[in-house]
């Protein structure tokens, strides 16, 4: 039996430091909710845009997800504030908005998608910014216990 110095195990403060300190799970997690918040709050100003009818959007004629420009304005403004307050919780370490931010995530890409005709260009940007949402959600260790 060998003893250590003070009495104390070597790693048994390695856990702790890990658990408050910076690591790769913080650094993925943190990647993702400050996402999260930064596509929240720009779907959300697209949609304030949207619904006050500004001079920014393109109508495309005969699209097929067609809607009027007030109805796009409404979902992104719901789905920008609630994917902000998700990513604010990501960042605060819940478990819970993980899984809500891989849907939410997915949800956005469907209505960046879809809104594709009116702003071509940051549809586009928040799709591949929704991609790395998804990605950096799920390449985040932790959900499982390792």
């Amino acid at each position: 039996m060998t003893s250590h110095a003070g009495g104390a195990r070597p790693n048994s403060a390695a856990p702790a430091a890990r658990k408050g300190g910076f690591s790769a799970r913080n650094g993925w997690l943190l990647f993702a909710g400050f996402l999260m918040v930064f596509g929240g709050l720009m779907m959300l100003f697209s949609g304030i845009s949207a619904i006050a009818k500004d001079d920014v959007f393109i109508t495309t004629p005969h699209y097929a997800y067609e809607f009027d420009l007030t109805s796009w304005g409404w979902i992104h403004l719901v789905l920008g504030i609630v994917i902000l307050l998700a990513g604010f919780a990501v960042i605060r370490g819940a478990v819970w908005a993980r899984i809500v931010g891989l849907a939410l995530a997915g949800l956005s890409m469907v209505a960046s998608f879809m809104w594709l005709p009116y702003t071509p260009f940051w549809a586009l940007v928040l799709l591949a910014i929704d991609g790395l949402i998804v990605w950096a959600l799920c390449t985040a260790p932790g959900l499982t216990g390792d």
